[in-house]
């Protein structure tokens, strides 16, 4: 049965010592999705913003995040990234954002990719909020991870879009 690996035995929190792991390459692809009204989508889709072009500056926030994923995330251990990218796509209704991190680490990229994709969709908000406050961060997920110990992961919904491409 898994268990949480940031508690001991006797139920405090600790670091995961990964001293005795394997370096090996390990990647991760994480989304989040920023959901706008119409109005606002339209002065995204015209750069129309006098702080710059929001789906740029939060592409590079995301990859500027995900190096310092340690920073945000207490427990997580500070890893040398080989690779980020964060890459937004406009939708019908708001902005898409996936990013890939990847490493040859002795622990895996997931937090640094969830990282990257939340401070995009963050930054997002931060460019557009002065048009409507009511924007929505929303689906900030792991799609998937190869790579360590446990394995390969893909979410059923990644699963469906590959399918769907073949």
């Amino acid at each position: 049965m898994p268990k949480l690996s940031h508690y001991t035995t006797r139920g405090e929190v600790s670091m995961v010592d990964v001293s005795a792991k394997a370096v090996t390459t390990r990647t991760a692809v994480a989304h989040a999705f920023v959901r706008m009204s119409p109005r606002v989508l339209r002065a995204v889709r015209r750069l129309k913003n006098p702080k710059g072009n929001p789906l740029e500056i939060a592409r590079i926030a995301g990859i500027a995040a995900a190096k310092r994923t340690a920073e945000w995330i207490p427990l997580c251990h500070p890893i040398p990234l080989t690779h980020v990218d964060v890459t937004p796509r406009l939708c019908k209704d708001g902005v898409e954002l996936q990013s890939r991190a990847t490493a040859a680490a002795q622990t895996g990229v997931e937090m640094e990719a969830l990282v990257a994709v939340t401070c995009a969709a963050l930054t997002v908000y931060d460019m557009c909020k002065a048009l409507d406050k009511g924007i929505e961060i929303a689906h900030i997920h792991l799609l998937e991870k190869t790579g360590g110990n446990s394995g390969d992961y893909l979410r059923p919904s990644a699963r469906k879009l590959r399918a769907g491409r073949k």
